[in-house]
């Protein structure tokens, strides 16, 4: 049985995602930064809860050290809490987009890897955009060249370069970044529309549960391959 960790997963993709690890059969925590909600969603999932702010180091290092004290390992890694920042933008709005969407992934992953180096196929999968992609926001012909969210996109382009970064550093764990999909999610309340996040977690859990011998260090959404 596989030990993953989802960040971000009391609710929206990360909540589908850690529910389908869990029908695969995977021993899965349920980080976030509520208790009372993460602890609802994993009992509501039959999974385990740890609280975990990914811009707290603190908070951090005690749900890593949870989990290594009770599993001896992670297997699977799933970078997902993020924020979307609306309003005027000034400085503190813009460390709060990079502290959770882009420095919340190397905290985070930092603290697993003594623990991901334990695991015979260890598998780290960041939830970035399609947003960050300088291919697609420069393209007429996609609907991310039409978007002005700057802080967003800046902090989700940093985010999947640090994916590109961590694979060619770790080159015996899976990094892999991934465009999930437009998807109807608290974060996007304020648009119309979007898929079910059950549908986008589908290209998570696909990514998370990779053979061996599957890609690592690349951006990809259901279909495959992304230029960025």
């Amino acid at each position: 049985m596989s030990v993953a960790l989802v960040t971000g997963a009391n609710r929206g993709i990360g909540f589908e995602t850690a529910r389908q690890l869990v029908e695969l059969g995977h021993l899965v925590y349920i980080g976030a930064r509520d208790a009372e909600r993460g602890g609802e969603a994993a009992a509501s999932l039959g999974a385990r809860f740890v609280q975990l702010d990914v811009t707290d180091d603190l908070s951090v290092a005690n749900a890593l050290g949870t989990i290594g004290d009770v599993e001896g390992q992670l297997d699977i890694l799933v970078n997902n809490a993020g924020i979307q920042e609306f309003g005027d933008i000034d400085g503190p709005m813009a460390l709060r987009a990079f502290d959770t969407n882009a420095v919340g992934v190397v905290r985070v992953t930092e603290a697993a890897l003594p623990l991901l180096k334990k695991s015979s196929n260890p598998t780290v999968v960041t939830v970035s955009s399609s947003a960050g992609s300088f291919w697609a926001v420069n393209n007429p012909d996609r609907v991310e060249s039409q978007l002005r969210n700057l802080l967003y996109a800046a902090s989700k382009a940093a985010a999947t370069m640090l994916t590109v970064q961590y694979a060619k550093s770790h080159p015996d764990i899976k990094f892999n970044a991934l465009e999930p999909g437009y998807t109807a999610t608290d974060m996007t309340a304020a648009f119309d529309g979007g898929r079910p996040p059950a549908q986008s977690a589908q290209t998570v859990v696909r990514l998370a549960t990779l053979a061996p011998d599957g890609p690592t260090g690349t951006f990809q959404d259901e279909d495959g391959h992304l230029h960025w």
